[in-house]
């Protein structure tokens, strides 16, 4: 954006300063032709004809300007003005007060000044030197204004051939150590993440223990995470602990449609990082010129892949004095070229995951203190509630509940805030959709119908709300709340899972008795989780096979290329493995609705009523049940 503006800038500056010599051009060219005196009541008239008004006594005073004399009349004179008119009709005589008239210079009449004695006719006579200025002024001005724009034209010519000169130039973001303002402490939830990269730190606060004792260190560091887990935060953070120059890039910046520019760029990058070492440079979105080379069904990007080699080659070429170090990010690095990640080049590998339960309460605890926060807020309660969430969503939580709290003209935010911007986040803003009582009546059973599922099978997560209020995408929603964070899931606790999805269109089977489409989302996610119970855990029947189905990467080449690694006839009893564990749960969970089919009914009638069931009216409602939490 700052780059447009300065592009922008000398037309803006050009269109007043056209403008403006316009207008005075006109002005000059009016006056050098005497446009206008010819407003006026003023006509030019023979020298003889002044004559004879001046002895008729008519003329009141003239001015002599050079060989130009102006002047008035006593009484109107009526005189033709000389136009082009076309026809045979000759125009009428007017009356004019003032005349124009040119003195006979070559010819001379020296009985003039005696004659306008004799006539006491007011005189007035101007300098010759005012009238050579003025004629300078009017001949020379134009001429140099003009020279003045083209001096201007060619330094804008310039500026635009050095913008080309530099287009190859590399553009990176650069921050003085000590001015990224962005420590280790200010990044939390990836404790395993800082332990790794202090090595690095170190090496660049003291590098000379590495070097006598013969140790290399590590020049390229790789960050690896979902998107929004503080990957870029992490890199500002090193270097911020370090206080070196920090160069920050996207790897998108090297890509331009000529060939060429992009390799130029790297070149011109490490270029600059060489001369502030010791330095960090880092590059943001690595997988945009990274890419593996030879992939996608035969299309090749010759300038993504001359980056990505002069890349390989920059990062080979490093002396070992050199106190440089390349972080980059990526959330894909399994599409990345091998030559990358081979040793000497990106050989350190930091994994970036979602943080715990810990580490959430962690990164809040970061983003509330610029709030004005209410003694009842508790951290330990939103941790546990924001299962899953990475560093970004939980800034954008602590955000929306400050924008809530403000909203309302509240002086602190309080825990309610915090609940009502977590169910924006999670589910949307809400809605006002109008529905009839049927429609309100199947949306109230389909969440009691998930409710009632995950509320008596123990393995499930257990129910923290349920409501009927349009969010988002959705008419209702089940919220479920995981006993703690899991990174290992049973065959138990993923039939629960099934059974909860299917819960919300079986109930619907038996208290409504038809069927709707509400159950669209749930089906999908209920079959792709069964699929990959069969084909990829070995959880069905099938066997301890696992199958790849090209879901995370189907648009690589390499992938496509291969095929499947499985028959058809596989194909097929994969899809009956599939189909009959939908099947089963389908069939336990009906069962299950039937035999709770005064719950499902009471918690149905109550969500019509209330519209949101918070986890103490589920108690009432349906009871207490004993959670398995081994599974």
């Amino acid at each position: 954006m700052e780059s447009q503006n300065r592009d922008e800038q000398p037309g803006r500056k050009l269109r007043p300063f056209l403008i403006w010599l316009l207008i005075l051009s006109a002005l000059l060219v009016w006056n050098s032709y005497n446009l206008w005196p010819r407003l006026h009541s003023s006509v030019e008239i023979p020298y003889t004809v002044f004559i004879e008004q001046l002895n008729s006594d008519n003329v009141d005073r003239v001015s002599i300007d050079g060989d130009k004399i102006s002047g008035s009349f006593v009484k109107p004179v009526l005189w033709t003005r000389q136009t082009k008119t076309g026809g045979n009709v000759a125009p009428e005589p007017k009356p004019y007060s003032e005349f124009t008239t040119v003195f006979p210079r070559e010819i001379g009449d020296p009985n003039l000044m005696s004659l306008l004695e004799k006539h006491k006719v007011t005189v007035e006579v101007k300098s010759t030197s005012s009238n050579w200025l003025v004629n300078m002024i009017v001949t020379w001005l134009p001429l140099a204004l003009l020279f003045l724009f083209f001096i201007w034209m060619g330094r804008s010519v310039g500026g635009v051939r050095g913008n080309a000169l530099s287009f190859g130039k590399s553009r990176p973001r650069r921050y003085a150590g000590s001015k990224t303002a962005v420590t280790f402490d200010d990044v939390a939830g990836a404790d395993e993440a800082k332990a790794q990269l202090q090595q690095e730190v170190d090496f660049l606060r003291n590098s000379k223990k590495y070097y006598e004792i013969g140790a290399k260190i590590p020049r390229g560091v790789l960050l690896i995470g979902p998107p929004g887990t503080g990957k870029t935060l992490m890199a500002k953070a090193v270097a911020g602990e370090a206080s070196v120059p920090f160069f920050s890039i996207s790897a998108s910046e090297f890509v331009e449609m000529f060939v060429g520019v992009g390799a130029s760029r790297v070149r011109d990058l490490f270029s600059q990082a060489k001369q502030s070492a010791p330095a960090i440079v880092f590059i943001d979105e690595l997988d945009a010129v990274a890419r593996r080379r030879g992939a996608g069904m035969g299309t090749v990007n010759d300038e993504r892949e001359q980056t990505l080699n002069q890349l390989l080659v920059e990062m080979d070429g490093f002396d070992e004095k050199e106190e440089v170090i390349i972080l980059a990010a990526t959330n894909r690095p399994d599409v990345l070229d091998p030559a990358l990640l081979r040793p000497g080049r990106f050989d350190r590998h930091v994994v970036m995951a979602l943080p715990d339960r810990k580490g959430r309460e962690g990164i809040l605890k970061i983003h509330i203190k610029r709030l004005k926060l209410d003694p009842d807020v508790d951290l330990v309660s939103l941790a546990r509630s924001t299962t899953g969430m990475s560093g970004a969503h939980l800034a954008n939580l602590c955000n929306e509940a400050a924008l809530l709290a403000a909203r309302k003209e509240s002086k602190s935010v309080n825990m309610s805030h915090f609940e009502e911007a977590l169910d924006k986040v999670l589910l949307g803003e809400k809605r006002q959709i109008l529905m009839d009582a049927n429609e309100r009546r199947v949306i109230a059973y389909h969440e009691a119908g998930h409710a009632i599922v995950a509320w008596f099978i123990p393995a499930a997560d257990e129910v923290r709300k349920v409501t009927i209020i349009p969010r988002g995408q959705t008419l209702g929603v089940t919220e479920q709340l995981p006993a703690d964070d899991k990174y290992n899931y049973s065959r138990t606790y993923l039939l629960a899972r099934l059974a909860v999805l299917l819960g919300g269109r079986s109930a619907e089977e038996v208290a409504i008795g038809d069927i709707t489409t509400g159950a669209e989302n749930d089906l999908v996610e209920a079959t792709t989780l069964a699929r990959r119970m069969v084909t990829r855990w070995g959880m069905g029947n099938i066997g301890l096979l696992a199958f790849k189905t090209f879901e995370e990467q189907p648009f690589l080449g390499y992938e496509l290329s291969r095929g499947r690694d499985y028959s058809e006839a596989t194909a097929a009893t994969i899809d009956e493995e599939v189909k009959l564990l939908m099947e089963e749960s389908h069939n336990a969970v009906l069962k299950l609705l039937t035999t709770k089919r005064m719950e499902l009914d009471n918690l149905a009638q109550a969500l019509l009523r209330e519209e949101i069931i918070d986890k103490e009216e589920l108690i009432k409602i349906l009871g207490t049940v004993i959670r398995n939490k081994l599974t």
